[in-house]
């Protein structure tokens, strides 16, 4: 039976942060060190329970979106292999091994940005109440989960652990990290967008949405970073149960946002997941590695 890791404990690392899902340390003055827990969140609010394994899935999924996006902009990871890591992470193998990634270290940009392949979510809610997403006029007649004409790059800021995401103008990400680097990052998103969702297609999923995170490195250069198309950074759907005109079906954290509608969940304060929704849950991330990858998990 696999133990979820609720929280890593590597008391000789040094602990930079503590994310919804990630815990962040630092190998050295080049490198960190991403692990990657079973807590899950919704609403940004971190559940009391961890879904096992959920973190090891996540890891592997990002490796093969790693591998399978770099020719379109560099990314930060140096190896997934803990065979390959420093000794001094190596020491803690029983909880690390699966679930981290050795990446380089940048300079993170300040964005969420954000691809909408499909008016769904938070950009539905919007467009219904004034015909925009992100602020970005829209034509009229569009139906919940149409597909857009074209992928649209909708950014928002990085909140603080305990605040929201807030959706802005892509003007206003121009205003925050400068025109040129914020062209970059669209250009950049909605190629790596296109390239994956095209791909997903092939294998029966349709990935409505997705976001990504990139960092600048000491050259300069743009680097995708953090994780990569995940279900916990993806809305993932399944291309045979598809129609437009109403909420989808998904093998992302749908699952566990619809359980928390149905108790009237009040977007704030953590609560214990019956084991049903935990196990629901990872199903439904296990059925997206497969379909996507032609391959079981590795949860060893």
């Amino acid at each position: 039976m696999i133990q979820a890791l609720f929280e890593s404990n590597c008391p000789e690392l040094k602990l930079v942060a503590r994310g919804k899902v990630r815990d962040l340390y630092e190998i050295d003055e080049n490198s960190l060190l991403f692990v990657a827990t079973d807590r899950i969140s919704a609403y940004d609010v971190i559940m009391n329970s961890a879904v096992a394994g959920k973190g090891k899935i996540l890891t592997q999924i990002s490796v093969f979106w790693f591998d399978f996006l770099k020719d379109i902009v560099p990314n930060h990871l140096i190896t997934a292999n803990i065979d390959e890591m420093p000794e001094v992470v190596q020491q803690y193998r029983d909880q690390l091994s699966g679930r981290s990634l050795l990446v380089k270290k940048v300079s993170v940009l300040p964005i969420e940005a954000i691809v909408r392949g499909y008016i769904t979510g938070s950009g539905w809610k919007e467009y219904q109440a004034k015909g925009t997403v992100c602020g970005i006029e829209l034509g009229a007649g569009l139906r919940e989960s149409q597909k857009l004409p074209a992928p649209l790059f909708t950014p928002s800021t990085k909140a603080e652990y305990g605040d929201h995401d807030e959706n802005i103008h892509p003007d206003r990400c121009a205003e925050i990290i400068g025109a040129q680097r914020a062209a970059e990052m669209a250009q950049s998103a909605v190629a790596l967008y296109a390239k994956a969702a095209e791909y997903a297609a092939g294998r029966g999923i349709i990935i409505a949405d997705t976001k990504f995170e990139f960092g600048v490195d000491a050259q300069g250069a743009l680097m995708l970073i953090d994780e990569a198309l995940t279900p916990d950074s993806s809305r993932f759907w399944p291309a045979l149960a598809y129609k437009v005109g109403k909420a989808q079906d998904s093998y992302d954290k749908q699952y566990l946002r619809d359980y928390l509608t149905s108790i009237d969940f009040d977007m704030r304060t953590p609560i214990d997941l019956p084991p049903t929704v935990l196990d629901n849950t990872l199903k439904k991330y296990i059925e997206a590695y497969v379909k996507l990858t032609g391959n079981r998990p590795d949860l060893s």
